[in-house]
């Protein structure tokens, strides 16, 4: 990936959602009054929301409580890194037509968990960054 504005940039809308979607592993962060939660997830992208499958507990809780999310993915290798960060808000997927589509998806659980329940995330905010791995400049 090309480099325009030094060894960090921001990612265009576009570049976030290709990320998203060549990847499945993301961290959604919830919380409910002052507490904060953060779970490992594998997700779906399909370039408009994020899905992810859940069985019955605690994020299912905290998300009746409070709709308002943001997962954060990353990657890296030798020579780059990146990362993108969502923010938005999430609804169980509920109608069976929805739910059709969603079983659709090839989204299955990393796991062997019955997770039958669909959470979509609709963005509200998509950020990225892109970073060029090298050595530190001198000081």
């Amino acid at each position: 990936m090309p480099y325009t504005e030094g060894p960090v940039r921001e990612l265009s809308p576009e570049e976030c959602w290709g990320y998203l979607k060549a990847n499945t592993l993301a961290r959604l962060a919830v919380s409910v009054g002052s507490e904060i939660d953060i779970f490992p997830i594998n997700y779906y992208a399909d370039g408009t929301s994020i899905l992810f499958r859940t069985a019955p507990g605690t994020k299912l809780l905290e998300l009746s409580v409070n709709k308002h999310v943001a997962i954060e993915t990353d990657g890296h290798s030798d020579a780059d890194a990146w990362s993108v960060v969502v923010k938005g808000t999430a609804r169980p997927v509920e109608l069976q037509s929805e739910i059709d589509e969603a079983d659709a998806t090839p989204l299955k659980p990393w796991v062997p968990t019955l997770k039958y329940r669909y959470v979509r995330i609709d963005p509200t905010q998509l950020s990225g960054r892109y970073f060029e791995r090298t050595e530190e400049p001198e000081r």
